[in-house]
Order: C-alpha cells, then structure tokens, then sequence
C-alpha cells in the first residue's frame, strides 16, 4: 500500500485527508463535492483511502520490480486511474497511480519517462500533473472530446514552459475503425519516442476503444489490443533495454472485451505472441454462470461484428491530419536540423 507521503507527490494533503473522512463516514456531502467525492462516477465508500492507496502502491511495487532490476516488464491491472487530479477525483479516479509512480521514479530513480495512454478517454490527470515538466512526455491516443469525457485532449495541448512540445494528443474521430486508429498509434509512438528517447515507459492500457464498449463511440476490435503491447514492447527494448510497466485503465464491456484484451498485454510481457482460436474452456467454464451476456469463445472477435462504417474514408483522412498536426513541431525541428 502506498504511503501519505507517496500520494503526496501528486495529490494535496487536504485531498488526502478529505479522502481518508469520507472512508471513515465523517466528510459531509456538500465538502465532499468540492474534491469531486460522493458524485455518480466516485461514490464515497467505506476505508475508500485505504482501497486506493493500495492500487497506487500496485503500480509503485511495478516500479521497484522494473528498476532493481528484478523483471524487464511489470504488470499492475489495477492501475491506470488517469483522471485524479491533485487535489480532486474524477472519472472514476480517487489517486491517479500513474503520476504518483512517475514522479516517484523521477525522485528514486532521476529517470526520463513515456507515457502512453490509449484509452479512449484522455488522459487529463496524468497530462496536467506534468504539464510543465520536460522530462515525463506524454501521449494520449483518445476519442475526441467533442462527445465523450472529459471533453479535453486537444492538438493544441502541447505542454506549457519547459514542458512545452512535451505533450502529444491524438483524438480520434467518432466511429474509428482498426487500420486507423493502429497507423495514428504507430505513427505518433514511434515519432515521438525517437524525439524524446526515454529510460523508461509506462503505458495506460484502457480497454474501452472497443466497438462493445457502452460509454464510447469508436469501432476497434480485439486487433487493436494485440498490436497496442506490441509496439510497447518493441519501443522499450529499442530505447529502455526493454523497461516497461503497464497498468490497467478503462473498459466497461466486462465479460467480452477487458479479459481478453489485459490477458494480451500479459502475454506480450512473457513473449507469448500469435495466440489465436479458442480460449481457455477453463476460464469459460469458471465465468459463464456470473456473465451478463454470452461470452465470447475465441481470442479473435466474429467477422462483420458491426455495419460498415459509411464515413470511413472521411474519418481516415481526418485522423491523419490530427496526426500530422500532432507531430508537426517534431517534424518541422527534424527538417530544419537536416539544413
């Protein structure tokens, strides 16, 4: 569990105190509100502090894991609570584990980090807390704000001060299909990680940019979820002799979409790769009776799971120029360096 003084990297100590009251029964609602408590998406509940801090404690035990030495990858599904802010809860967030365990590494460990978050909710949290800061780079591939919270992620959000450049949002278009939405996650990862050549990487692995998924609005399928641990893998071993700690995140088709899609990122970590066909009748048969729909039988989503998509080419062509505009500061500076 992690302690006060490792929320308080990021978080306020009269956040940590107001999340402590209302887990003990004593905050009242009207102060409540005010740090983002007791609402629909963070409900107060009983030893709530105690619950959260042991998620962020998850992701620092990660950290430690990775940089003694122990393991290349670490894995910590509980994490990934990329809305807290420091002094107020959202998006279902109290602590946001992966700022506290970044600018933990930065005081133990005076490393350069990448975050890569691929959510299909931005990742506010996380970008402010280091807004400013040079050395945490942050990219967030996300649907855009125009229809989906928390409405922020902008191109134009590049980072302030020395931090400027230092920030990279990707949002998508609504309706975002595969081929899209893995050229704009290659494309942006690669370009980025070569301009800011990390120590380390961090990815957010939400699993809600599935077509499933009830609370978003695009089109990817379980393709995406092989692809995304892939390239994760591939960028730490090219720049951070192979250190990467993931977390968890987002996903809110239960049963169809977040097993699969958490078990491929553990499998990428163990160098598993190409798993295909049928899942494990063991895990089928331990679920089945508590699902809420028909599982799915295959690691592979059916063919034709939805209805073409009629704007493709429009949503194509407008992802790629949100991925130019994205990219256009690195480029521009590679250009006029070559003269």
């Amino acid at each position: 569990m992690a302690t006060d003084e490792e929320i308080a990297f990021i978080h306020t100590e009269e956040y940590i105190n107001a999340v402590k009251l209302a887990g003990e029964g004593k905050l009242e609602k009207s102060i409540a509100m005010t740090y983002g408590l007791g609402t629909e998406d963070t409900p107060m509940f009983p030893n709530m502090h105690e619950a959260s801090a042991l998620l962020v404690g998850g992701t620092l035990t990660a950290v430690d894991a990775v940089l003694s030495g122990k393991v290349k990858h670490a894995l910590n599904l509980g994490g990934g609570l990329h809305h807290g802010f420091r002094g107020k809860a959202s998006g279902f967030c109290i602590y946001n584990d992966s700022s506290i365990a970044m600018k933990y590494i930065q005081k133990k460990y005076g490393l350069r980090v990448l975050y890569i978050d691929t959510d299909a909710h931005h990742g506010d949290g996380v970008q402010w807390s280091f807004y400013d800061d040079p050395n945490v780079c942050t990219i967030s591939l996300h649907e855009t704000g125009r229809y989906l919270f928390p409405g922020t992620g902008a191109v134009n959000e590049r980072g302030q001060g020395n931090g400027y450049n230092y920030s990279f949002n990707v949002p998508l278009d609504a309706f975002t299909e595969d081929e899209s939405f893995l050229d704009s996650y290659r494309t942006v990862v690669k370009e980025v990680a070569a301009y800011f050549k990390p120590d380390i990487i961090l990815t957010q692995n939400g699993a809600d940019a599935h077509y499933y998924d009830p609370l978003t609005h695009l089109c990817a399928t379980m393709n995406i979820y092989r692809e995304i641990p892939k390239l994760a893998r591939e960028i730490a071993n090219e720049y951070c002799d192979g250190r990467w700690i993931a977390v968890g995140g987002g996903g809110y088709d239960h049963w169809r979409v977040v097993p699969r899609a958490w078990a491929l990122i553990w499998l990428e970590m163990n160098n598993i790769q190409n798993i295909s066909g049928y899942l494990p009748p063991e895990w089928i048969d331990a679920w089945k009776g508590q699902a809420e729909t028909d599982l799915p039988l295959t690691w592979e989503d059916p063919d034709n799971m939805y209805q073409p998509i009629p704007r493709k080419p429009e949503i194509e062509e407008k992802n790629a120029l949100t991925v130019a505009k994205s990219l256009e500061i690195i480029r521009n500076n590679m250009t006029k360096s070559l003269y």
